[in-house]
């Protein structure tokens, strides 16, 4: 009787031991840990633009290619990119604070490619125009954003890197450069008035998205 008393005060009262076991088991972190390969097919479908992040380090134009930026926040105006800590151009870009996003068309193949890989002269044969801060605009690029490092935070192998957007260049009516299952492609339509970005930055709900 005693026992039976016990039991019925404990799960009138709050949670019973049971209850609370599995509650804990529900909550309790996992660990996982992917093998490279497997993560880095299942992260390549996630289709990207592709970018070239340019500076000015001494007077020289430095830059290398990045997939890895996105729009962060519309008030204030924020974006974010991913250097990997083996980066040698991102300690060049991170002294002078300031620093353009190229967004490439999918004419730009070859511009991706000279500055997706290591080594000095990326910018030799490349045309480019510095923005009010004095950062490379590439030539032909579909567009642009001149921007100031807000903020660097640790990210694993990688930094995360906050930029406040200081300027913005004028649209292309080309298509862009995708980055797709390591590899580049391009999308299927072109032309035709803006859609997905301009209707996700109009919209008033934006903080659904962004």
């Amino acid at each position: 009787m005693n026992s039976s008393r016990e039991a019925l005060a404990v799960t009138v009262g709050g949670v019973s031991p049971a209850d609370d076991a599995r509650t804990s088991s529900v909550n309790s972190p996992v660990s996982y840990r992917p093998a490279p390969q497997k993560f880095r097919q299942v992260l390549g479908h996630f289709c990207t633009g592709v970018t070239v992040v340019t500076a000015m380090d001494d007077g020289e134009p430095v830059g290398f290619a990045c997939q890895a930026f996105a729009a962060l926040s519309l008030e204030p105006p924020l974006v974010v990119f991913c250097p990997a800590l083996t980066s040698n151009t991102w300690p060049r870009i991170a002294k002078g604070k300031m620093f353009a996003v190229n967004v490439l068309t999918e004419d730009q193949h070859d511009v991706a490619m000279r500055f997706g890989r290591s080594g000095p002269r990326k910018f030799d044969g490349v045309t480019w125009m510095p923005d009010a801060a004095g950062s490379p605009v590439i030539d032909g690029v579909l567009t642009w954003a001149g921007c100031e490092i807000e903020a660097v935070h640790p990210g694993g192998d990688h930094n995360v890197v906050i930029g406040r957007v200081r300027e913005l260049g004028e649209c292309g009516s080309q298509r862009p450069l995708l980055f797709y299952r390591g590899r580049f492609a391009t999308s299927a339509e072109s032309g035709g008035p803006p859609e997905v970005v301009e209707t996700l930055l109009a919209w008033p709900r934006h903080a659904d998205w962004m």
